[in-house]
């Protein structure tokens, strides 16, 4: 369970970098941040082992984001007009952006 929110957790924070048009490159972060899983999978454990609730937020918040036009990390934007996804009203009540900043800083 901890390496898949580590997933979900990576998707949303990597996921629009690693898309090409060719795909997704998977090797994208190897060279670049090589500790990138590392840093995700950690940073995630941590944060849902001191709040356990965290997981299926997690899950809910990944779901979100594919739900409207695939698994682009689209529900992490922030718009100043408030008309990006995270503010559309189905998604206003997710969680666990706390973990993907916390991730992003690390």
């Amino acid at each position: 369970l901890k390496n898949l929110l580590a997933l979900v957790v990576l998707l949303g924070v990597l996921g629009v970098s690693v898309a090409n048009a060719k795909g997704l490159n998977l090797n994208y972060y190897k060279k670049k941040c090589p500790q990138a899983e590392a840093i995700v999978r950690n940073v995630t454990i941590q944060k849902v082992s001191h709040q356990p609730s965290l997981a299926a937020a997690l899950l809910r918040m990944h779901f979100h984001d594919c739900f409207v036009r695939g698994c682009d990390g689209s529900v992490l934007l922030k718009s100043p007009n408030k008309d990006a996804e995270r503010d559309a009203l189905p998604s206003l009540s997710l969680r666990g952006y706390e973990v993907v900043d916390a991730v992003k800083s690390a």
